[in-house]
């Protein structure tokens, strides 16, 4: 019996939809003949329309969709497989071992479906401040079959020494095309690692957000469209030849599902009780609508002074004549001293029905004046100076205030939820995670992804020794996690300001472990083994959990077991044995701690005979093992 081996590959999404396809409806599967002539099993798409009854569309029929030049090649792209791995990186890491959050090196679009197994539907809320189209270069590796490096230097982004060349300018034919293939699988992916209560903020300018929201709405459902939060980012005004001066930004917000944002608080301190009102404190509220219901125009009579009052021009009454008299009889409307007034609402404090009041959409400066219901963030100035002083000079442009990612989290993110931020930058939602859970004693975790785009060699980052801005963004994490400690923080918080880094890599696998039929017989002595030679036992662990789509800030503890270096992921989740010589009483010994899972070199057993009863052995000591080989 052949133990099973795993595919050290990220799976394929079209693979897993036809899979629940053929769950829903078996008769959709049948058999066809491929290009090679093997026979291989397919969807009945005939089949699947005539199920449908004409409730689906195709070709080019005219519909309300959104289409660009690159969109079927970007879906694809988001459901393709991908032969790469995440290798840890301990010394670039703070507390590697405890820490449950994580610092993922490399293309965001990598990354996501490096983590798709592992955090698939957990993720309570993503934030993300992706590049705004402005003529930037748009550097993200999109063509999966090419090398990060190969493809930017193909594409004639980057010359033979790494230099840029080129950045999408609005000259480009594709100028909105690029932007729109670069989002796209990003997102479809991002909404597959999103909790059933998971919300999405997005920051966008003018260039491109009517296309995200369009986007959006095909990614997550034009009735997950929460709202738009509208953002003042600069105080100044910026020279224009529309001599309108582009003050503000925007941040999207989508749910996967039905979610809503927590709302604020509701407090009473407005609330007075000036007449002793037997029904408690009160505040005098509007008394008035925008729109007819009925008949709600009419006269009302203040029962003391006997002054008739109309609602206010271009207004209604909210309620029914019957209604209105109610309310006047039980001392609800509070009526004006002179003829002139509007006439006002009690509203008390013990018939308020909920504990929270909607959020506005409009966030608001410091000190601006804004109600109760208004999230309060400063502007891009202020995230700039922030940073200025916590580095000691100006080394990053354009970060997102702290205090602006932190009101989303407090309105998207649960005290125990996990925060995921693809684009990561200058590492700031990283910072607001550590303030919430410094302020509130919650445990919020954080996934960010960043790729390691080279910094100018002229900047004042460069001459301070940061290369890549992931480098950068690393250690504006460990600062702000210092400082954070040295301040006042809730005793119930557990004080983890640390992140595991793992950088994405090429597969530790040798191509004959994917593609087999490819070697030739000179090669087959090399092929005995099948990890590259420079990989370590942990690069092996790590691309197993990957795999195996296991949490990849679990706990690990390497022991010594008979000679053999053993790996014990969360004691018994996970426990990976990769040297040679494996014994049948190792696989004994090990098959005592029960694991979860178990996995071994498929070249490491001292003998065919104890690789064949390896399965044997489990199913007598630890039935519901499940053992596999790389």
């Amino acid at each position: 019996m052949t133990i099973e081996k795993l595919e050290m590959k990220t799976p394929e999404l079209s693979r897993d939809i036809k899979t629940q396809l053929a769950k829903l409806l078996p008769e959709l599967v049948t058999e066809v003949r491929n290009e090679t002539g093997e026979i291989e099993q397919v969807i009945d798409f005939e089949l699947l329309k005539r199920i449908l009854d004409g409730q689906a569309t195709e070709g080019m029929h005219e519909r309300y969709h959104l289409n660009w030049p690159g969109k079927t090649a970007a879906l694809i792209e988001a459901n393709t497989s991908l032969e790469k791995t995440v290798r840890p990186s301990e010394a670039d890491s703070l507390h590697f071992q405890s820490t449950k959050n994580l610092f993922i090196e490399g293309d965001n679009l990598d990354g996501l479906k490096l983590i798709r197994e592992s955090y698939l539907g957990k993720v309570d809320m993503i934030y993300i401040d992706p590049p705004y189209n402005t003529g930037s270069d748009l550097i993200y590796n999109d063509q999966y079959k090419l090398g990060a490096d190969e493809y930017l230097e193909k594409s004639g982004q980057v010359d033979g020494m790494g230099g840029k060349l080129v950045a999408n300018s609005q000259t480009n034919g594709r100028f909105h095309s690029d932007w729109l293939s670069m989002m796209y699988p990003r997102l479809r992916i991002a909404r597959q690692l999103m909790s059933d209560q998971g919300l999405i903020f997005i920051s966008i300018d003018d260039n491109e957000r009517a296309n995200l929201q369009k986007l959006c709405e095909e990614v997550f459902g034009a009735s997950n469209f929460l709202g738009c939060f509208v953002w003042k980012r600069r105080s100044g005004a910026m020279d224009a030849v529309t001599n309108l001066s582009e003050d503000h930004e925007y941040v999207l917000v989508y749910s996967k599902s039905q979610a809503t944002l927590k709302g604020v608080e509701r407090t009473f301190e407005k609330y007075k009780n000036p007449d002793n009102d037997p029904r408690g404190p009160w505040i005098s509220d509007n008394l008035s609508a925008g729109k007819p219901g009925g008949d709600t125009y009419y006269p009302i009579t203040d029962p003391e002074s006997g002054h008739e009052y109309l609602p206010p021009k271009g207004r209604y009454w909210p309620y029914s004549r019957q209604t209105m008299a109610q309310k006047i009889s039980e001392g609800r409307v509070i009526f004006p001293k002179g003829p002139t007034g509007t006439p006002m609402l009690k509203r008390f404090a013990s018939e308020a029905m909920k504990p929270t009041i909607p959020v506005s959409s409009w966030i608001e400066r410091p000190a601006g004046g804004g109600g109760q219901s208004t999230i309060v963030s400063p502007m891009n100035s202020s995230a700039t100076t922030a940073l200025k002083n916590l580095f000691g000079g100006k080394l990053f442009s354009f970060p997102k205030p702290v205090e602006l990612i932190r009101a989303l989290i407090d309105q998207g993110a649960d005290k125990d939820s996990i925060v995921l931020d693809f684009f990561a930058g200058s590492g700031t939602t990283a910072q607001a995670v550590f303030e919430c859970n410094a302020a509130d004693g919650g445990n919020r975790r954080c996934i960010l992804i960043q790729l390691p785009e080279t910094i100018d060699e002229g900047s004042d980052a460069f001459k301070e020794g940061y290369e890549t801005i992931a480098d950068f963004s690393k250690e504006r994490v460990r600062r702000a996690g210092e400082k954070i400690l040295e301040g006042k923080c809730d005793p119930g918080w557990n004080k983890d300001v640390g992140f595991r880094v793992l950088k994405i890599d090429t597969s530790n696998m040798e191509d004959v472990f994917y593609r087999p039929d490819e070697v030739k017989q000179a090669d087959l002595l090399t092929a005995v083994d099948n990890v590259k030679p420079d990989r370590t036992a942990e690069d092996l662990l790590f691309q197993v959990l990957v795999d195996w789509g296991v949490d990849l800030t679990l706990p690990i503890r390497s022991e010594t077991v008979q000679g053999k270096t053993v790996f014990f992921v969360d004691d018994n989740a996970l426990v990976a044995c990769f040297d040679t010589g494996i014994t049948e009483d190792l696989v004994k010994e090990l098959a005592k701690h029960e694991p979860l899972r178990v996995v071994f070199r498929d070249h490491g057993f001292i003998s065919d005979a104890v690789k064949i009863n390896v399965e044997q052995i489990f199913r007598q000591v630890s039935v519901t093992t499940d053992v596999k080989a790389i």
